[in-house]
């Protein structure tokens, strides 16, 4: 039984994408406050959105393991024609393919901002990681 349940663990690990299940497997308790990034794109996606969910993906998984770790960040993707996403598009103000910081505190959004200057980095990997990395850690900053 115990085999089973390793397997399966293991399947879940590999087929979610590492980090983010290791956050969800291990993960004890939210923090009080957290940050959420979020790509948002719709279905039909061209290979700049492929390239901006990418390079997104990247970004915070390579500059931002611990937060994974201990919930004090996540990363999900979100496909704006998707049932229930309707909230976004009019809360974000959504026009187009973007990545939005929330930080929440006590579960409550209390700030936002939308980092729609990926765009400028789209055939600079190096430019946009370091560009999301400045952002998120100012974000970081404000978790308890």
């Amino acid at each position: 039984m115990q085999k089973i349940l390793l397997v399966f663990i293991s399947i879940v690990f590999f087929s979610i994408g590492g980090i983010v299940a290791i956050n969800f497997i291990y993960a004890q308790e939210r923090p009080a406050s957290n940050v959420s990034v979020y790509y948002f794109h719709g279905s039909s996606r061209c290979p700049n959105c492929y390239k901006l969910e990418k390079y997104s993906k990247e970004a915070i998984e390579t500059c931002f393991k611990e937060a994974l770790l201990n919930g004090k960040l996540e990363f999900r993707v979100i496909n704006v024609e998707d049932k229930g996403s309707r909230y976004y598009v009019e809360h974000y103000q959504l026009y187009t393919k973007t990545l939005i910081l929330s930080l929440e505190e006590n579960g409550k959004e209390v700030k936002w901002k939308n980092l729609n200057a990926i765009w400028k980095y789209i055939d600079d990997n190096q430019g946009f990681i370091d560009y999301i990395k400045g952002e998120v850690v100012d974000y970081l900053k404000e978790v308890q």
